[in-house]
């Protein structure tokens, strides 16, 4: 999906990245240069028959990782099992700043574990549903106890843990923020994935992971707020939330 990975690098540049390079699967290069910013650079890779990220993608990028501030996984990659398979690999092997998030979350919910295999900032941003596949419970009985789910969560893994929705928990194991900022016109396809590339911006200036998470959950909140007043709620788009985003940090 083209259009999650294009949403979460353009907010990484409007966060105050100074560089970002986009993993695309070889055959979209070119289509992926045509729907993202010419200030976002592309490194295509091994591909499936799918025209997903393949497994073999990775003797690549173990050669790279390392030179990166922060790494966003997830948006846009898909369930295509070699792509999954990619996914662990990195998650185990990454020593960088790394926010987890939409696909790279329902193949962490196999082997969750993995977290713990790097000592680096791991910032996982799980809505309900995705909350419910990491921890095997029913959506009801997150939403009972999300600020207690989410603590839990990210003691027992080391992590930061953002539980997405209405009132947004960012836990650390240790405190907890809720937000207040957004609003319903946000629950629109690539919100999420705007989220993630400002979490990545903010990692990859040195913030650390229980700051980087409240603060780009608290503008990413205020970007849609602006968007709303003057779109309305209805008509509200991911895009419209990153055109407000320097608007936001600079207000703020």
């Amino acid at each position: 999906m083209l259009g999650a990975a294009a949403l979460t690098c353009q907010a990484v540049m409007r966060s105050g990245a100074g560089l970002v390079t986009l993993g695309i699967p070889q055959s979209l290069n070119i289509a992926a240069q045509k729907k993202i910013s010419s200030v976002i650079m592309t490194l295509p890779l091994p591909q499936t028959k799918d025209q997903t990220l393949s497994l073999k993608a990775y003797t690549t990028l173990k050669k790279v990782l390392h030179r990166y501030d922060a790494i966003a996984l997830g948006p846009g990659l898909s369930r295509n099992p070699s792509t999954q398979k990619l996914i662990l690999k990195i998650i185990a092997a990454c020593n960088v700043p790394l926010v987890i998030d939409a696909d790279a979350l329902n193949a962490l919910a196999a082997k969750p574990m993995l977290l713990k295999k790097q000592n680096n900032i791991k910032i996982l941003t799980p809505h309900s549903r995705e909350m419910g596949r990491l921890v095997g419970k029913p959506i009801p009985s997150i939403d009972a106890s999300r600020q207690h789910v989410a603590q839990e969560f990210a003691k027992t893994f080391g992590c930061i843990l953002m539980l997405k929705g209405h009132r947004t928990v960012v836990a650390s194991g240790k405190k907890a923020y809720i937000n207040t900022t957004g609003n319903v016109g946000m629950a629109t396809a690539g919100s999420g994935d705007v989220l993630t590339g400002i979490i990545a911006a903010f990692l990859a200036q040195k913030l650390d992971g229980f700051t980087a998470a409240k603060l780009a959950c608290f503008l990413h909140g205020k970007a849609g707020d602006m968007a709303a007043k003057e779109k309305g709620t209805v008509s509200l788009i991911a895009t419209d939330i990153i055109e407000k985003l320097s608007q936001a940090i600079k207000n703020y």
